[in-house]
């Protein structure tokens, strides 16, 4: 299988580098430093789970790709309509574009973009990041893949993904609903990625702070909200299930959209909070608490991308 990873960060770096390690043809689009590092030294990764090095091919140059089977979009949320404007020469009739960035529209954005055939939904699950362009490190959870087909059928394609995924050896399920499995980690990421940047506390002094996980409760429950007048069926359950995840993790985990707000970087504050107050607003949601946050943080985010 021919596998183009857009990205080497804490995503891409690590799944892109467990395929390339399982001896799949990997090539991964990066740029600069990145480039560099792993044209000369290969990919590292450090990982709780053991560290490896690989040396996959690399590009800046979406003209060295040539009808790959399987595209893996690892890159930021706000990205995805400019890569996809960049995918649509390099895409073959058969090639499969897995996006697996945060937020819960990334699908349809690229069916906006992309033929529907060309488009699979899914989402990761993973607490990495970069350590230095082209080193990786994984240093929470067990990293996991979930992802289907758009309409969920099971075809003989999706098989193969899956089949790649268990040569690779990382966790990966093939899903039975994926919309309501993206909105589910969609409820978690969103939930705790905004109030952490308005807060700048870790996890911990979060949850243990009453009123903030009042705020944080509220949050979610506004998500939900969202969902269920979208079709998608978020419970109270999946609010409890996105808490406990909140209170499993350690102390000072820090999301990483609060990360990018503390660096002065571009972060996913749009397809985050903003997704749910655009959202509420066209399906007459009152959604007060992510408006909010949105607000309060669109200041920082417009200067981060000047």
């Amino acid at each position: 299988m021919n596998i183009v990873v857009i990205g080497a960060g804490g995503v891409g770096g690590y799944f892109g580098g467990k395929l390339a390690k399982a001896g799949y043809d990997v090539t991964f689009m990066v740029r600069g430093k990145t480039l560099e590092v792993i044209k000369t030294n290969g990919l590292i990764v450090k990982s709780i789970d053991g560290d490896f090095t690989v040396h996959p091919k690399v590009t800046d140059n979406y003209n060295d790709i040539s009808n790959p089977d399987l595209m893996i979009l690892a890159t930021k949320s706000w990205q995805i309509e400019g890569i996809s404007e960049q995918l649509k020469p390099v895409i073959g009739e058969e090639t499969m574009v897995l996006p697996l960035q945060n937020g819960a529209d990334n699908a349809d954005r690229l069916r906006n973009i992309l033929p529907h055939k060309n488009v699979l939904a899914g989402l990761c699950k993973i607490v990495s990041k970069i350590e230095s362009p082209g080193v990786i490190t994984h240093f929470g959870y067990e990293p996991e893949i979930i992802f289907g087909e758009y309409d969920d059928v099971k075809t003989e394609r999706i098989q193969q993904v899956k089949a790649a995924f268990d040569k690779a050896g990382f966790k990966n399920t093939l899903s039975d609903n994926i919309h309501l499995d993206i909105w589910k980690k969609f409820l978690f990421i969103a939930t705790i990625s905004g109030m952490g940047a308005i807060t700048r506390a870790p996890f911990g002094a979060m949850r243990e702070d009453e009123n903030v996980r009042q705020l944080i409760y509220q949050t979610a429950n506004e998500i939900m909200a969202i969902a269920n007048a979208k079709g998608i069926a978020l419970t109270n359950e999946h609010v409890e299930m996105a808490m406990a995840i909140i209170d499993r993790m350690e102390y000072d985990t820090t999301a990483s959209m609060q990360r990018d707000f503390m660096a002065g970087r571009p972060s996913e504050l749009q397809n985050f909070n903003g997704y749910i107050v655009e959202q509420g607003k066209l399906l007459h949601v009152s959604t007060p608490i992510n408006r909010f946050t949105y607000y309060c943080l669109s200041p920082q985010e417009q200067q981060a991308r000047k």
